[in-house]
């Protein structure tokens, strides 16, 4: 398989700030870009105009290869612009975008997909095609929100002047004890030493629901609660936890030696702190478990939660 970058375009927002961030990507990792256009996903005024980011429809004009022509013919200039060392090559796919996606996830050493922000502060909106796609994937999966900027990657400046360009912020990943895997492991890894960044393991685990009771009496309604915790016990898992993560991130970290580690081991659901972490992270790498069915979404909780809620770029990487 031809390594390659692919961003999906059909001339949205979204769809742009993915093929903005898969043009930085490819340059990172030394790989072509495709950017690649659905013929069937188009409107007679979805265009884009790189000068108002607005596309008015000339009289008559409304045919689907007009617009992916267009579309796809600006956005491959205004990249190479950005980017002249950068190959850039474009494809037209006949079909509908889920099935042009599907296919283009077995290619792609990494595949850009766009979406709407949630809110005013972060998130996002995941549409049926792009969670289709999450869902049934072979390659990882990148989405990014609207309006997301190249600055966003960067730390600030000590004197708040603005984004240190060059200096990336931490690479975020989420990481379950139970089967973590060598997929979302090398990803992580790679990412943060493509960019010279950090990348910060989080792990989220629980106290067994018995320790919320009093240990001298497992009854519940008389315990205090979660005051009861006894720290002896909760002290003795969180090392646990801890020691079990460093013993999984050890051999990696001797195939990433430039890589700076950042251990943490949080007590709750993993998916809020990843979303918490996010908010100051260059990229957010989850996995999710290759799953074989008809019925419905398979992301996961975690990959689920963290997609609704990150202020980062969201890379999902299936895993067996």
């Amino acid at each position: 398989m031809s390594r390659i970058v692919i961003a999906g375009v059909d001339g949205s927002a979204p769809s742009l700030a993915a093929a903005d961030w898969a043009a930085r990507e490819a340059l990172l990792r030394g790989l072509p870009l495709k950017l690649l256009h659905a013929l069937e996903d188009w409107a007679p005024l979805s265009g884009y105009d790189p000068m108002t980011g607005v596309v008015i429809a000339p009289s008559g004009v409304t045919t689907p290869k007009y617009w992916a022509e267009r579309i796809l013919g600006e956005v491959s200039e205004r990249l190479r612009g950005r980017h002249p060392g950068l190959e850039i090559s474009t494809e037209e796919a006949n079909g509908r975008p889920l099935e042009v996606l599907h296919a283009a996830a077995k290619e792609a050493e990494v595949l850009a997909l766009g979406s709407r922000r949630l809110g005013a502060l972060s998130g996002f909106v995941v549409g049926s095609v792009s969670m289709s796609v999450l869902a049934g994937a072979e390659r990882p999966v990148v989405l990014v929100r609207a309006g997301e900027q190249a600055e966003d990657e960067y730390q600030a400046a000590p004197s708040g002047s603005g984004p240190q360009v060059g200096t990336y912020r931490d690479v975020v990943l989420g990481l379950d004890l139970a089967r973590p895997c060598d997929e979302l492991l090398a990803y992580a890894f790679d990412a943060a030493a493509s960019r010279g960044a950090a990348l910060r393991v989080v792990h989220g685990w629980t106290l067994p629901p018995a320790f919320a009771y009093v240990p001298a009496t497992l009854d519940p309604v008389h315990s205090a609660g979660p005051a009861a915790f006894d720290p002896v016990y909760s002290a003795d898992l969180a090392a646990r936890e801890t020691e079990a993560l460093a013993d999984a991130l050890r051999p990696w970290r001797g195939k990433f030696p430039g890589v700076g580690v950042k251990e943490q081991c949080v007590v709750g659901q993993a998916g809020d702190h990843l979303a918490d972490a996010s908010t100051d992270a260059s990229l957010v790498v989850v996995g999710r478990r290759v799953r074989r069915s008809a019925i419905g979404f398979h992301i996961g909780p975690v990959a689920h939660a963290v997609l609704h809620h990150a202020a980062a770029p969201v890379a999902v990487v299936p895993h067996r």
